[in-house]
């Protein structure tokens, strides 16, 4: 079959990663800008798999009911593809039928790949019109000194006059913010409003071979050192952020959740699927960030509990130490959650191991997921449950098949709507200790 330029296209299913899917003579096309039930016109931009194609939506055929004008204008349908800025890739589907999809995406990953066909629910964190939620951002800047986001699946910064899921406060800050090189700008509202804006250059001063600098050259990588030491001072600015009435430390260029409501919503669902905790067991916050799962904990198992917040990043296990202060038996430790557990369980005392088979396991992984390895170190410890946060439902998928396989299961799972127009989904799941 030879490839042509344009096909008309009936879609018939969603899939994971924000595109949808047809079929032209046999082969799967994955397209963008769909809806299932709907036959576009779709502009081909991947013809070169065996299996597979990839197309662009140019024009809608026959509409789906459930299709409405783009909440971001600039990445309506009528926009040329490459024009299109991303980041909202469900912009041009009613509310409720993105959270239909995405729950059908988690469940069909769960049963796919996981072989699971454990039920699934789906919850939003507000009722709004799904704009305005998010409190980070980040904006590209390229050489010839355009500041927006890029169009979708390119590296092509898109000049914007909005940006309708950010908050309003960042909003006024991105029409006006400069750049001085290029790179990323990231846009970071904390709880008390401010803004903090955190350069992120991407130069390089270039190093002359066999020779010394001259002086322009040295000025100019003056220059550049400058703009770069900036750059950090501003990621390690210290913030503010609020859930409830605890606070927590975290740098502007650390991780923070993106969604205004995020955080609270999430130690909430972490929290209601925590048992009664045993006060003499210790419990674990893995890829813990600045504490924010180990502090559900603490609140839980009152002044007394034992939890171990373990994160790679040493400014984040900074202040997981300082977010933790108010529980005695609460420690932060710099290291990689792979290598930290199986060191764990050989190091720990028969007394810890018991103490940590009474205990509760949070773990949020980035999107890749916990892998093998750490669902194995994970299950050596015995714990009495495991809270898994998901970021991708196929490695959620993929994780729980492991856990199962080593005797823990989930009864269900709790989707949360916290990237709305958007894709992304997020997921809880609470495992218990099985029969097996």
């Amino acid at each position: 079959m030879q490839p042509v330029d344009q096909i008309d296209l009936d879609i018939t299913s969603v899939a994971h990663g924000g595109v949808f899917v047809g079929r032209h003579e046999g082969r799967v096309v994955f397209v963008s800008d769909a809806i299932p039930g709907e036959r576009v016109r779709v502009r081909l931009t991947q013809t070169g798999e065996k299996s597979f194609w990839r197309g662009e939506t140019v024009e809608v055929l026959d509409a789906s009911p459930h299709r409405r004008s783009h909440v971001w204008r600039a990445a309506d349908v009528d926009v040329a593809p490459e024009r299109r800025p991303g980041g909202a890739d469900f912009g041009h589907i009613e509310l409720a039928h993105q959270r239909e999809l995405k729950l059908d995406v988690l469940r069909d990953a769960l049963a796919r790949i996981g072989g699971l066909d454990t039920p699934a629910r789906m919850i939003a964190v507000d009722d709004t019109d799904g704009t305005g939620w998010r409190t980070r951002l980040s904006l590209h800047v390229d050489d010839a000194g355009r500041i927006g986001p890029f169009a979708t699946r390119s590296h092509e910064v898109i000049e914007v006059d909005d940006l309708p899921l950010a908050t309003a406060a960042i909003n006024r800050v991105a029409a006006n913010v400069h750049a001085t090189a290029a790179g990323r700008i990231d846009l970071v509202q904390s709880s008390d409003g401010r803004v903090h804006i955190v350069p992120r250059p991407s130069e390089r001063a270039p190093r002359p071979r066999g020779r010394r600098r001259t002086e322009d050259e040295r000025r100019a990588a003056q220059a550049i050192a400058s703009r770069a030491k900036h750059a950090a001072d501003a990621a390690r600015d210290v913030v503010i952020e609020r859930v409830g009435d605890r606070a927590f430390r975290v740098d502007a260029g650390g991780f923070w959740q993106v969604h205004r409501k995020a955080a609270a919503a999430l130690s909430g669902l972490v929290t209601a699927s925590l048992p009664d905790l045993d006060p003499e067991a210790t419990h674990l916050d893995l890829y813990g960030g600045v504490g924010l799962f180990a502090a559900a904990l603490g609140a839980r198992g009152g002044d007394a509990t034992r939890v171990v917040s373990v994160e790679s990043d040493p400014r984040a296990t900074e202040h997981a130490g300082e977010n933790l202060a108010e529980w005695l038996g609460a420690r932060a430790e710099t290291a990689r959650v792979d290598r930290w557990l199986p060191q764990l369980h050989e190091t720990s005392s028969p007394r810890e191991l018991e103490r940590l088979s009474r205990g509760v396991v949070v773990l949020d992984p980035p999107r890749s997921g916990a892998g093998a390895a750490v669902v194995d170190g994970i299950v050596a410890l015995n714990p009495t449950r495991i809270v898994y946060v998901a970021c991708d439902p196929v490695a959620l998928a993929r994780d729980l098949k492991t856990f199962r396989a080593a005797g823990y299961e989930a009864s269900e799972i709790t989707a949360v709507d916290l990237f709305p127009h958007s894709h992304h989904v997020e997921a809880v799941a609470a495992l218990t200790r099985t029969s097996r």
